[in-house]
């Protein structure tokens, strides 16, 4: 099998790390638009500026140009899309337009697309009508709890495949799972993809209350009723609440509200200090997706007519509406309900 990854991020590089380290010499490609970053792979053996001190296989293969990373796969080889949610309606055109048969491809970003609340897999369905020209492509969710630092140093980690098609999820398996990760397969787009877009947000708040210094009981609230927020809005979107039990729900969530190495955490840390958001994201040098999914969240919650308080509430933080104080005191005012 060979297997091509678009954008050499932190999260890119990792996975292509992690392929690598089970493939043949060659048959792994990490394509990036920027020679100079990919000269600079090749002469340290580390991508300095999204994942440094992790050394990658001798084997990865580098490549400059997109139309050759697409055109060396096959119809039995594997596409993985690294690019953020704001990058993939653009790369999958991209994708469509250059191939020449029926590819296998996967995206590893998490959000709603901002101008239209589309989950990734929507915005794949639409860019295929548009330029697949008549061959059928096989599409996927790679998502789960996942620290790019970890994955690239090869510490044990476990995600979750999502697609409608097996053969695809048998591939991804074939490519993925080895060492130290463990790959499971799932049907539920909708479930897999929300649950990795809302624990952002919710990360986000959690970060806030932290920050704040409002204790672990605090912390402990936010996330279970975010979790009951994320199974609402899954359940309403079409997806099965109980996929948010898993390792894209659940498990994502804890990682992501509570581990260090969490960008979005950070963000909501940063807000609590009284730092204005556009320091923030400046000074964290990578994407956030939290920051720009609250309002998306916010917008379809509010279209499928899902009750969601914290979303909600951190929409309007990161739009400037409210400070974290008020948001605090929004929400601890609201009037008593049934847990269920």
């Amino acid at each position: 099998m060979k297997m091509t990854l678009i954008g050499v991020g932190s999260w890119g590089t990792a996975m292509a790390a992690q392929a690598a380290r089970h493939l043949q010499n060659g048959d792994v490609c990490l394509w990036s638009r920027s020679a100079q970053q990919l000269e600079g792979i090749q002469k340290s053996g580390e991508n300095a500026d999204y994942l440094p001190g992790v050394i990658l296989p001798k084997g990865l293969q580098l490549e400059v140009s997109f139309q050759r990373a697409i055109e060396r796969l096959s119809e039995n080889d594997l596409l993985v899309i690294a690019t953020p949610m704001s990058g993939l309606s653009e790369t999958v055109a991209q994708v469509l337009r250059l191939a020449k048969h029926s590819l296998n491809i996967v995206w590893l970003c998490k959000g709603l697309e901002s101008s239209t609340t589309l989950l990734p897999h929507q915005v794949v369905d639409r860019e295929d009508k548009l330029h697949s020209h008549g061959l059928n492509h096989s599409y996927g969710a790679l998502s789960g709890p996942s620290f790019a630092q970890e994955v690239g140093n090869g510490m044990p980690c476990a995600l979750t495949i999502a697609s409608k098609s097996n053969a695809l999820c048998d591939i991804v398996q074939s490519a993925f799972h080895h060492g130290n990760m463990r790959i499971y397969a799932s049907d539920d787009l909708v479930g897999v993809e929300l649950g990795g877009a809302i624990k952002n947000v919710l990360a986000i708040a959690a970060g806030i209350g932290d920050g704040l210094d409002l204790g672990l009981n605090a912390r402990a609230a936010v996330l279970t009723r975010g979790l009951a927020e994320m199974m609402r809005l899954v359940k309403a979107a079409g997806g099965r609440p109980e996929t948010c039990m898993g390792l894209t729900g659940v498990g994502d969530l804890i990682l992501t509200a509570t581990g260090d190495l969490s960008r979005n955490r950070r963000v909501g840390l940063a807000l609590a200090a009284g730092k204005p958001l556009p320091e923030i994201l400046d000074n964290l040098g990578h994407v956030a997706e939290g920051v720009l999914c609250a309002s998306a969240a916010s917008n379809l919650a509010t279209r499928l007519g899902v009750e969601m308080p914290i979303t909600t509430m951190m929409e309007e933080v990161l739009s400037g509406k409210l400070s974290p104080h008020e948001a605090v005191k929004k929400l601890m005012g609201r009037d008593p309900k049934v847990e269920f």
